[in-house]
């Protein structure tokens, strides 16, 4: 009998804060940021994923699709980034 081996991946716990401020750097050098902006950005970026996720998700139970497709994430973007526009 062979063994199955299971091989365990480690969850991240923590914000990539040096590839943030890294990229902050580089993109506008001009910048000034507080301490816990890249956090603030960081956070920002995971409630709008997990926002688009949920309006995809939405959409292919309307359709009656067991799968999110490319159609259902690019029809709940338009709606996501009309709602947070303010």
């Amino acid at each position: 009998m062979a063994v199955s081996t299971v091989v365990s991946r480690r969850v991240k716990r923590k914000a990539p804060r040096a590839f943030l401020r890294r990229t902050f750097k580089q993109k506008k050098p001009h910048l000034r940021l507080e301490t816990a902006c890249d956090l603030l950005i960081h956070l920002n970026c995971l409630l709008f994923v997990h926002r688009l996720a949920e309006e995809s998700r939405t959409n292919a139970c309307e359709n009656k699709s067991e799968v999110i497709k490319k159609d259902h994430v690019m029809a709940a973007s338009k709606v996501i980034l009309k709602k947070s526009r303010g």
